[in-house]
């Protein structure tokens, strides 16, 4: 089994793979507070739960866009398991071109997007990562990373709206049944469900105008179950795309 762990802001994806199907994939917080040792007990019970015997992990491989918690979940996986995880950084072999100002600072979480859009999905491709920002990720003919447009997240929004005003509340993320609310919570919902969607539907009809065609477009993410229904755009969801590329880099490199 291969371990793929993707650090995000918010949260920390964790998939065990055989072959090339998850037969798990969980969700942590992150806290950059806990050590070693902490990992390394939640990943040795999440892997119990999930009845795998620590002696069937092979490999491990790190992406994350939090790297002070590179060294310790690097030293968590050594601890519990025994292995080298490799952490995908410039130097490791992706299968990709990048084709920026500055390759080096593409974050580790879209390069492993586009490698798993490219093998399951093709290419060209825009991919739309709605984590704790949401991502507008775009591949040319040749699968090759183009570039990316990064907008404030979802809960991002959403709590900004709930913090910075003294009468509205925390609510859930859910559709309300009218776009034009008729009470503060369906208000609310109204602007965060069908606001983030009508902004993804203007954004892709910017991107498509701007590369000269219309894109397929696959859709990741912990928000992206949420939103997708409600644009008006044709989307492949597929929540696990992150860790798939992970996979398919750890294999490239061993």
């Amino acid at each position: 089994m291969i371990l793929t762990i993707d650090i995000g802001n918010t949260s920390i994806a964790l998939g065990g793979f055989l072959a090339d199907e998850p037969k798990f994939v969980v969700r942590l917080s992150t806290d950059i507070t806990k050590t070693e040792d902490e990992y390394a007990s939640k990943l040795l019970n999440i892997l119990e739960i999930h009845g795998v015997n620590k002696k069937e992990v092979d490999g491990a491989i790190i992406s994350s866009v939090v790297p002070p918690l590179n060294t310790v979940m690097k030293g968590a996986i050594k601890l519990a398991y025994g292995v080298d995880a490799l952490i995908v950084c410039p130097g490791i072999k992706t299968g990709i071109g990048i084709l920026c100002d500055a390759p080096t600072s593409v974050g580790a979480d879209l390069i492993c997007s586009c490698v798993a859009a490219n093998e399951f999905y093709g290419s060209p491709a825009l991919i739309v990562d709605m984590g704790t920002a949401t991502k507008m990720i775009v591949t040319n003919k040749n699968g090759a990373f183009t570039g990316v447009s990064i907008i404030p997240g979802v809960m991002m929004g959403l709590n900004a709206l709930a913090s910075g005003t003294a009468q509205l509340p925390q609510i859930s993320l859910e559709a309300p049944p009218t776009v034009i609310g008729k009470n503060t919570v369906d208000c609310m919902k109204s602007g965060v469900v069908f606001g983030n969607a009508s902004l993804l539907d203007g954004m892709i009809d910017r991107i498509n105008r701007e590369v000269g065609e219309e894109l397929p477009i696959i859709m990741t993410g912990g928000y992206s179950a949420a939103i997708a229904p409600h644009c008006e755009h044709k989307m492949t969801i597929d929540k696990d795309l992150v860790l798939k590329g992970l996979n398919i880099i750890y294999h490239k490199n061993k």
